[in-house]
């Protein structure tokens, strides 16, 4: 490797301990790294624009003599005003700010080259704290695009500017090494790095900002691949060591499928024998189970289950929330009472003695299947033989999580994971995000499933879809009415959980109404949902902690407020709780005007279409990928270059390109991933 990877960034000028620090905070440690942090954006500056053609809103270049220089105003309100002409017109630049040393440099007759935002001013364009230097030389024009940085406080645009050019003058000297296969009439990386460092004034700046110049697409490929091979490593790490071989000797899982009141699906088979297949080897299964709203992924997990306990061996069910945590607690009970299988439930409302109880079953053996939520990967929590790990809505939680619960075996082997999620990832993400997993789909719904009718309905017409859910709730149906708030805000154009709760009250005479929202404490929302699962309500007001976990087949119209705020996965995730039933269910998009095109785009996706893994890649597309996946998953996902969906047309080549550099350049693999991630990767080594 060369020496510009090891040369330390205190031996470029204007870097002292302070400013090292600093740029430490960014994950720049060296000069290598300081070329790894690439603009965000660019302008503009290599054309003089005459003041007479100036236009409002504009950035640019103007150049001309200074005509006049006075303070305008008094006390805080004062003001620098520059008057500036070129021969075309004049100027105003106005600094609200400054100093009388800087007051004192501006003379009369000084000629000046500013570049800044151009706005009306009352009498001529105005100019407000623009940069800007003495020009000697008319043609004295800029050479390159100029680079705007990714900054924060402490490294301002010109200090960046000034260390990506000793960084560029090192690159000359001792260019990086090439770690990717060298393609024909492709950039190398030493050119790519200048040129997106210093693009020429003929560079196709709208290609740039897309993110499809060559330059950007030679550094997304690389970066692309430097995490591809971060997630196969983090994979091989999770199978250094064996997994036990679990097979059905007892046949338990053939029992209970025989004994549910419905038949499972063809997916559901298939996605069965991939799980038993991993289960029965000793390399630890990796296994995502994807599957949209209500198409049976807990009725797979406890197939699973049930193989690992025939096997002798404890199964954890990991939920993020205490209400989903609680539905599967019910379901597996129901399930597998018959077949005497002792469960445990750990939460973190459980205290005191019952905790004390739960952790020795655990801990003995005793308890053959522990559910519950994160306090499962906790400290104290220890199991005598875990053989299974199950793990729901897998994007609420964060990869070392799941780790360190599958970490908990009580032996020197390690724990299978099988991972759901019932927010589907659109392929590019689960080429990017879960590279480390085996992916299965059930692409199939349970027959007797009707869609969903979606509909757009402005909030001025609130009062008629009130009178809907007194006909509903009076025909004998159930209906969740979601807000987007708990209390009401005044910057916020939302209904809140409780006005709305107090307006239905009131409104529907007669009709039992309930709310449920997220501060309430887990024993009063879970009693609210068990009473409104029995039929005791007929309407639910809640927030969106309905989004998974509730199952009441005879709910069949929903109504959500303010859904413009929510992104297309989640309101698909809460659409997905009508419609679990035999009977036509309908879900109301009730939106604030005025709706901006954007949102109205996004909710046609919603009215038009009930597939999940469509809805899901509109919102990557529409989004990006930290929204879509949730905010314990960004860390993943914090590219300096590459952009989703932009450059998942380079997802199939990374995967080849991976391959062949762990098959024939191992040597490498270590260096391009501490190129790219730095200390970010630190994740994987759990």
């Amino acid at each position: 490797m060369s020496g510009i990877v090891t040369q330390s960034l205190e031996s470029l000028r204007g870097v002292g301990p302070k400013m090292a620090e600093r740029l430490q905070r960014y994950g720049i440690s060296n000069v290598e790294d300081l070329l790894f942090h690439l603009p965000l954006r660019y302008q503009d500056r290599t054309q003089v624009t005459p003041i007479g053609a100036l236009q409002d809103g504009a950035e640019v270049v103007i150049e001309g003599d200074v005509a006049l220089v006075s303070v305008s105003g008094g006390g805080r309100r004062r003001s620098l005003i520059v008057k500036l002409q070129d021969g075309t017109g004049t100027a105003t630049l106005r600094f609200f700010h400054f100093s009388q040393a800087q007051k004192n440099a501006l003379q009369q007759g000084d000629r000046l080259r500013c570049f800044g935002t151009v706005r009306r001013g009352a009498q001529q364009a105005e100019m407000i704290h623009p940069e800007y230097r003495r020009s000697i030389h008319i043609s004295d024009n800029e050479e390159s695009l100029t680079p705007i940085y990714p900054s924060t406080e402490g490294v301002s645009q010109g200090q960046w500017r000034k260390l990506s050019d000793q960084a560029l003058s090192v690159l000359a000297k001792h260019p990086p090494e090439e770690l990717l296969p060298v393609r024909e009439n492709d950039y190398g990386l030493s050119s790519a790095l200048r040129f997106l460092h210093r693009p020429p004034p003929e560079a196709d700046q709208q290609a740039l900002r897309d993110g499809r110049h060559p330059a950007q697409l030679r550094l997304a490929l690389e970066e692309l691949t430097a995490h591809q091979l971060s997630m196969r490593e983090m994979r091989a790490r999770s199978r250094e060591r064996a997994a036990p071989v679990l097979r059905d000797s007892k046949a338990l899982s053939q029992h209970f499928l025989k004994a549910l009141p419905f038949e499972p699906t063809a997916a559901q088979l298939r996605v069965m024998e991939e799980i038993t297949a991993d289960l029965a080897t000793e390399k630890p299964m990796l296994r995502l189970v994807q599957g949209d709203v209500g198409s049976g992924k807990t009725v797979v997990a406890a197939a699973a289950a049930l193989i690992a306990i025939a096997s002798g061996y404890q199964v954890a069910v990991m939920a993020p929330t205490e209400l989903l945590a609680e539905q599967h607690r019910r379901n597996f009970a129901g399930w597998f009472s018959p077949l005497n299988i002792s469960q445990m439930w750990l939460a973190g409302s459980v205290k005191g003695q019952k905790r004390e109880q739960a952790l020795a079953a655990i801990e003995s053996g005793e308890a053959s299947l522990v559910i519950g939520t994160h306090a499962l990967f906790q400290d104290g929590v220890e199991f005598a033989h875990l053989g299974l790990v199950i793990v729901d809505e897998q994007h609420r939680f964060g990869v070392h999580q799941r780790l360190a619960l599958s970490e908990k075996t009580g032996g020197a082997w390690r724990a299978h994971q099988l991972i759901m999620t019932a927010t589907p990832i659109p392929r590019t993400l689960s080429m990017v995000a879960y590279a480390d997993l085996d992916c299965s789909i059930i692409d199939e719904l349970p027959p007797g499933r009707q869609p969903v009718g979606t509909v757009l309905i402005d909030n001025q017409r609130r009062q008629e879809i009130i009178e809907r859910v007194a006909i509903a709730c009076r025909e004998g149906r159930q209906v969740y009415w979601v807000c987007t708030l708990i209390e009401d805000s005044d910057t916020l154009q939302a209904q809140a959980a409780e006005s709305s709760f107090a307006e239905l009250a009131e409104a529907l005479d007669g009709i039992a109404v309930a709310m449920v929202h997220g501060r309430m404490k887990a024993k009063e929302k879970d009693a609210v949902m068990s009473a409104f699962k029995a039929g005791h309500y007929q309407l639910l007001v809640a927030t969106t902690v309905i989004e998974v976990g509730v199952d009441v087949p005879n709910a069949t119209l929903m109504i959500i407020e303010n859904p413009e705020r929510l992104g297309l996965a989640q309101l698909h995730q809460l659409r997905g709780r009508v419609g679990r039933g035999s009977a036509a269910s309908h879900c109301v998009l009730l939106y604030q005007s005025p709706l901006g095109q954007q949102s109205r785009a996004r909710l046609q996706v919603m009215r038009e279409s009930n597939d999940g893994f469509y809805i899901a890649e509109e919102d990557l597309r529409q989004r990006g990928p930290g929204e879509v996946l949730g905010t314990r998953q960004t860390g993943l996902m914090e590219f300096r270059v590459a952009r989703l969906p932009e450059h998942e047309h380079l997802l199939e080549e990374v995967q080849e390109i991976a391959e062949a550099l762990q098959q024939e350049h191992p040597q490498w693999v270590q260096a391009l991933i501490r190129r790219w991630a730095g200390d970010r990767q630190a994740f994987a080594n759990v």
